[in-house]
């Protein structure tokens, strides 16, 4: 498939990079934006890639929704999440494979809710975390509310999403929003760096792994116990681990074939 807004690109060592690609509107994200990211992590999922990573062309990850595209406040600012946002964001929690965001330079409104969407996050230096909302009178959205919260804490998420105020990438570290902080130059190499470790890894327990964390805010202790169970299981019947149990025996190092 053919985009405008955005690229995906599949490495030989299959991770599918998708990138905003609008640096004159830093990487803004109008409908047609998010309808392309939403095929294009699809597209990913179906590739054969065994890791997604997320990026931003130019001086940012993302300045947010795109409000100067729109021609003024809309009759319902609610519409273009669930036509839009929400089922990008969906789709990227429903992917079989894990996801990397390296974020540099703003990273604001639904762009910070999509780059925390994914499981480990890398940040430049100079980067930033914005929730500004509140200074329109609207509502952090694009699952920014059931993020933030899980992620840093209620009360520093609600100082984020109430103040409206910018979050440094180092600040956003201690609060434990993301994973790494590294030097501007070397957030790219860094980034694939991850990205292809997680792709060469043992891919059906990554997946269970994501799944699991997801769940286990919503679960009591037995049920998150149950669901530990019945996964180690379904890893347990995989190729990869038979395959790193060898590995173990004859003191060798694994490799992985995501099967």
């Amino acid at each position: 498939m053919s985009y405008e807004h955005i690229r995906l690109e599949i490495s030989p060592a299959a991770v599918a990079t998708v990138t905003i690609a609008r640096p004159d509107r830093l990487n803004a994200l109008s409908g047609q934006t998010v309808d392309e990211l939403r095929s294009a992590v699809d597209e990913a999922g179906s590739s054969g890639a065994r890791c997604l990573l997320l990026a931003g062309e130019g001086r940012g990850f993302s300045s947010g929704a795109d409000l100067a595209g729109g021609g003024g406040p809309p009759a319902d600012a609610g519409a273009a999440l669930e036509k839009h946002f929400n089922p990008l964001v969906e789709a990227i929690f429903a992917l079989p494979i894990p996801v990397v965001a390296a974020v540099n330079g703003p990273c604001a409104g639904a762009g910070c809710s999509l780059a925390l969407a994914a499981d480990i996050v890398i940040a430049a230096r100079s980067a930033y975390f914005l929730q500004a909302f509140v200074n329109i009178g609207l509502i952090p959205d694009a699952g920014a509310t059931w993020l933030l919260p899980r992620l840093a804490g209620r009360a520093r998420a609600m100082e984020m999403m109430m103040l409206g105020e910018r979050i440094p990438a180092e600040k956003a570290l201690e609060w434990g929003m993301i994973a790494r902080v590294v030097e501007d130059d070397e957030l790219a190499s860094e980034a694939v760096a991850l990205a292809t470790r997680l792709a060469q890894g043992p891919t059906v327990a990554l997946a269970l792994i994501r799944r699991l964390a997801r769940e286990a805010g919503r679960l009591p202790l037995s049920e998150a116990l149950a669901a530990e169970r019945a996964a180690q299981r379904e890893a347990g019947a995989t190729e990869d681990f038979r395959g790193a149990v060898m590995a173990f025996l004859q003191k060798r190092q694994p490799t992985f074939d995501g099967r």
